[in-house]
């Protein structure tokens, strides 16, 4: 699909390519196409070669890891989002599939453009090493996570970072089905209803897919969330790379949970 030119400004805006000059930019977005999804896309899988660089405008992509018969949910992505850029880096084989949840619009760039223009301009390849830094610091926060905390508590710290993305309003509405955010969580969708059940008593009510925090307090100290494992960023305007919000936490100087008071 022909490129319009409100995608390029969107994709513009983000971290990774805000500081590129307009040579660079053009660079390394030159052959870069837009495409419709529907939901239920497999854009590619574990093992398949990345030609592209892709850049989630519209709807939602879950990526996924699997082994033998399991399968499991690595991350949630919104717009604006970029994936699979470590890959692209090392023009290596992607380690997860990525699939759409829902209609998505997704710009693809390539990765021979990118690669040549990081080595022709140094302030844009630090512009991706910040943003493949970010994505190293958010992997390391999901494996304290799931490693140091069990179910309920990752499911508790789980509604708190809803709860501030979602402007502290209450009820919130989950943004995925349960099998998915189960599988996020590392755990079965029977365990994660047992879960549920269980923070009952903490003034949680889930009704669908509302979940209302009745007694927010109460559920931080269940869930004691910390800066170094957790990152309760509100949602931002614009499109926030995976640099600036990791960065947000330490420029913050609060404790993760405290934006539930």
């Amino acid at each position: 699909m022909t490129m319009r030119a409100s995608d390029l400004d969107r994709v513009r805006a983000l971290p990774l390519f805000s500081r590129a000059s307009p040579e660079v930019f053009r660079d390394v977005t030159a052959g870069a196409f837009l495409q419709r999804f529907p939901a239920g896309t497999t854009l590619l899988m574990e093992g398949d070669t990345v030609d592209f660089l892709y850049v989630l405008l519209e709807g939602a992509v879950e990526l996924q890891g699997s082994w033998k018969e399991k399968e499991t949910t690595l991350a949630l992505l919104r717009p604006v989002s970029t994936f699979i850029l470590a890959a692209v880096v090392l023009d290596a084989d992607a380690l997860m599939s990525a699939r759409t949840l829902e209609r998505s619009e997704i710009l693809m760039l390539s990765g021979e453009a990118l690669r040549r223009t990081m080595r022709q301009d140094a302030d844009f390849s630090f512009a991706v090493a910040e943003e493949v830094s970010g994505c190293y610091r958010g992997l390391v926060r999901a494996v304290k996570n799931q490693k140091l905390r069990g179910g309920v508590e990752r499911l508790a710290n789980y509604l708190i970072t809803q709860r501030a993305r979602q402007g502290l309003r209450d009820p919130i509405v989950l943004p995925h089905e349960k099998r998915v955010l189960a599988s996020l969580l590392g755990m079965s969708p029977e365990n994660l209803s047992r879960a549920f059940a269980g923070l009952s008593s903490y003034g949680v009510v889930v009704r669908g897919a509302e979940v209302s925090l009745g007694r927010p307090d109460a559920l931080e100290r269940l869930a004691r969330p910390h800066p170094l494992i957790d990152n309760h960023m509100p949602a931002p305007a614009g499109g926030a790379g995976k640099a600036e919000i990791e960065r947000w936490t330490t420029r913050s100087g609060r404790t993760c949970g405290s934006s539930l008071s």
